[in-house]
Protein backbone atom coordinates (compact mmCIF):
# COMPACT_ATOMS: atom_id res chain seq x y z
CA UNK A 1 0.00 0.00 0.00
CA UNK A 2 1.42 3.34 -0.98
CA UNK A 3 0.64 6.61 0.63
CA UNK A 4 -0.31 9.44 -1.63
CA UNK A 5 2.16 12.27 -2.09
CA UNK A 6 1.36 15.32 -0.01
CA UNK A 7 -0.50 17.97 -1.93
CA UNK A 8 1.47 21.09 -2.66
CA UNK A 9 0.27 24.05 -0.68
CA UNK A 10 -1.47 26.65 -2.82
CA UNK A 11 0.72 29.50 -3.93
CA UNK A 12 -0.11 32.77 -2.26
CA UNK A 13 0.13 36.33 -3.45
CA UNK A 14 3.11 38.42 -2.38
CA UNK A 15 0.58 40.69 -0.62
CA UNK A 16 -1.24 37.96 1.32
CA UNK A 17 -1.72 38.46 5.02
CA UNK A 18 -2.34 35.15 6.77
CA UNK A 19 -0.96 33.25 9.73
CA UNK A 20 2.08 32.17 7.69
CA UNK A 21 2.89 35.79 6.79
CA UNK A 22 2.51 36.94 10.37
CA UNK A 23 4.54 34.08 11.85
CA UNK A 24 7.43 34.32 9.39
CA UNK A 25 7.42 38.12 9.54
CA UNK A 26 7.58 37.97 13.34
CA UNK A 27 10.29 35.29 13.33
CA UNK A 28 12.26 37.34 10.78
CA UNK A 29 11.90 40.48 12.91
CA UNK A 30 12.96 38.63 16.06
CA UNK A 31 15.99 37.07 14.38
CA UNK A 32 16.97 40.40 12.85
CA UNK A 33 16.56 42.17 16.21
CA UNK A 34 18.65 39.65 18.14
CA UNK A 35 21.35 39.13 15.52
CA UNK A 36 21.35 42.85 14.66
CA UNK A 37 22.69 43.61 18.13
CA UNK A 38 25.98 42.12 16.92
CA UNK A 39 26.97 45.21 14.97
CA UNK A 40 29.32 48.14 15.22
CA UNK A 41 29.16 51.75 14.09
CA UNK A 42 31.36 52.87 11.21
CA UNK A 43 33.55 55.77 12.34
CA UNK A 44 32.99 58.98 10.39
CA UNK A 45 29.37 58.20 9.50
CA UNK A 46 26.06 59.36 10.92
CA UNK A 47 25.63 56.26 13.15
CA UNK A 48 25.72 53.79 10.24
CA UNK A 49 26.22 50.30 11.65
CA UNK A 50 27.73 47.23 10.02
CA UNK A 51 24.90 44.76 10.56
CA UNK A 52 25.27 41.42 8.75
CA UNK A 53 21.87 40.38 10.09
CA UNK A 54 20.30 42.80 7.59
CA UNK A 55 20.56 39.98 5.01
CA UNK A 56 17.54 38.42 6.73
CA UNK A 57 15.31 41.29 5.60
CA UNK A 58 15.40 40.70 1.81
CA UNK A 59 15.41 36.94 2.47
CA UNK A 60 12.15 37.17 4.42
CA UNK A 61 10.71 39.38 1.69
CA UNK A 62 11.70 36.90 -1.00
CA UNK A 63 10.45 33.80 0.74
CA UNK A 64 7.38 35.08 2.58
CA UNK A 65 6.14 38.14 0.71
CA UNK A 66 5.93 41.90 0.82
CA UNK A 67 4.15 42.18 4.18
CA UNK A 68 6.47 39.75 5.98
CA UNK A 69 9.53 41.46 4.47
CA UNK A 70 8.34 44.89 5.57
CA UNK A 71 7.47 43.62 9.06
CA UNK A 72 10.84 41.90 9.50
CA UNK A 73 12.78 45.01 8.49
CA UNK A 74 10.65 47.61 10.23
CA UNK A 75 10.00 45.84 13.53
CA UNK A 76 13.46 44.23 13.66
CA UNK A 77 15.22 47.57 13.23
CA UNK A 78 12.87 49.33 15.67
CA UNK A 79 13.58 46.70 18.33
CA UNK A 80 17.35 47.02 17.77
CA UNK A 81 17.08 50.81 18.19
CA UNK A 82 14.99 50.42 21.34
CA UNK A 83 17.43 47.94 22.89
CA UNK A 84 20.43 50.10 21.99
CA UNK A 85 18.81 53.15 23.61
CA UNK A 86 17.90 55.22 20.53
CA UNK A 87 14.21 54.86 21.19
CA UNK A 88 12.15 55.62 18.13
CA UNK A 89 14.12 58.75 17.19
CA UNK A 90 15.28 57.12 13.94
CA UNK A 91 11.90 55.73 12.92
CA UNK A 92 12.62 56.59 9.30
CA UNK A 93 15.55 54.14 9.31
CA UNK A 94 13.17 51.44 10.49
CA UNK A 95 10.81 52.34 7.64
CA UNK A 96 13.75 52.17 5.20
CA UNK A 97 14.66 48.68 6.47
CA UNK A 98 11.03 47.65 6.10
CA UNK A 99 10.85 49.04 2.57
CA UNK A 100 13.94 47.03 1.60
CA UNK A 101 12.15 43.86 2.73
CA UNK A 102 8.91 44.88 1.04
CA UNK A 103 10.64 45.70 -2.25
CA UNK A 104 12.45 42.37 -2.11
CA UNK A 105 9.10 40.61 -1.70
CA UNK A 106 7.60 42.58 -4.56
CA UNK A 107 10.52 42.15 -6.98
CA UNK A 108 10.87 38.43 -6.28
CA UNK A 109 7.11 37.97 -6.83
CA UNK A 110 7.56 39.37 -10.33
CA UNK A 111 10.33 36.92 -11.23
CA UNK A 112 9.30 33.45 -12.39
CA UNK A 113 10.73 30.51 -10.43
CA UNK A 114 14.30 29.63 -11.40
CA UNK A 115 15.25 25.94 -11.39
CA UNK A 116 19.01 26.25 -11.92
CA UNK A 117 20.50 26.76 -8.44
CA UNK A 118 23.50 28.91 -9.36
CA UNK A 119 21.32 31.23 -11.46
CA UNK A 120 18.75 31.40 -8.62
CA UNK A 121 21.46 32.38 -6.14
CA UNK A 122 22.93 35.04 -8.43
CA UNK A 123 19.46 36.48 -9.07
CA UNK A 124 18.78 36.38 -5.32
CA UNK A 125 21.93 38.42 -4.66
CA UNK A 126 21.22 40.91 -7.46
CA UNK A 127 17.54 41.45 -6.69
CA UNK A 128 18.21 41.57 -2.94
CA UNK A 129 20.85 44.25 -3.54
CA UNK A 130 18.52 46.22 -5.83
CA UNK A 131 15.70 46.07 -3.24
CA UNK A 132 18.16 47.24 -0.58
CA UNK A 133 19.39 50.17 -2.68
CA UNK A 134 15.80 51.29 -3.44
CA UNK A 135 14.36 50.69 0.04
CA UNK A 136 17.14 52.40 1.93
CA UNK A 137 16.68 55.57 -0.13
CA UNK A 138 14.00 56.43 2.42
CA UNK A 139 16.74 57.63 4.79
CA UNK A 140 16.85 60.75 2.61
CA UNK A 141 14.15 61.92 5.02
CA UNK A 142 17.00 62.61 7.49
CA UNK A 143 17.47 65.88 5.56
CA UNK A 144 14.16 67.10 6.98
CA UNK A 145 13.92 65.05 10.19
CA UNK A 146 17.49 65.43 11.46
CA UNK A 147 18.28 68.66 9.60
CA UNK A 148 21.33 67.31 7.78
CA UNK A 149 22.63 68.42 4.40
CA UNK A 150 22.22 66.41 1.21
CA UNK A 151 25.98 65.80 1.19
CA UNK A 152 25.86 64.40 4.74
CA UNK A 153 22.88 62.23 3.78
CA UNK A 154 24.64 60.90 0.71
CA UNK A 155 28.21 60.47 1.96
CA UNK A 156 27.63 60.07 5.70
CA UNK A 157 24.47 57.95 5.65
CA UNK A 158 23.30 56.43 2.40
CA UNK A 159 26.49 55.34 0.61
CA UNK A 160 28.07 53.71 3.71
CA UNK A 161 24.72 52.09 4.58
CA UNK A 162 24.24 50.65 1.09
CA UNK A 163 27.86 49.43 0.98
CA UNK A 164 27.78 47.52 4.26
CA UNK A 165 24.21 46.23 3.93
CA UNK A 166 24.81 45.48 0.24
CA UNK A 167 27.81 43.32 1.04
CA UNK A 168 25.78 41.42 3.63
CA UNK A 169 22.93 40.94 1.17
CA UNK A 170 25.15 39.80 -1.70
CA UNK A 171 26.86 37.17 0.46
CA UNK A 172 24.37 36.10 3.11
CA UNK A 173 20.95 36.37 1.43
CA UNK A 174 21.84 33.76 -1.24
CA UNK A 175 23.37 31.60 1.51
CA UNK A 176 20.14 31.76 3.53
CA UNK A 177 18.17 31.01 0.37
CA UNK A 178 20.38 27.99 -0.43
CA UNK A 179 19.73 26.65 3.06
CA UNK A 180 15.99 27.32 2.84
CA UNK A 181 15.39 25.88 -0.66
CA UNK A 182 15.49 22.17 0.33
CA UNK A 183 13.18 22.88 3.26
CA UNK A 184 10.84 24.76 0.96
CA UNK A 185 10.71 21.81 -1.46
CA UNK A 186 9.92 19.44 1.40
CA UNK A 187 7.00 21.64 2.41
CA UNK A 188 5.75 21.66 -1.17
CA UNK A 189 6.37 25.34 -1.86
Amino acid sequence: MTTPAPEALPASSAWTINSRTVVFGAVGAALYAVLGLFSFTIPGTQNVAVRPAFALVPFVGKRFGVIAGFFAGFVGNAVIDLIQGSGFAYWNWSVANGLAGAFAGLFFALIPPIKEEIVRLIVTAAVGLFATVIGLLFVVTDIWIQGISFETFLLGNYVPLVLVDGIAVIILTPALDAIWEPLSRRMGR
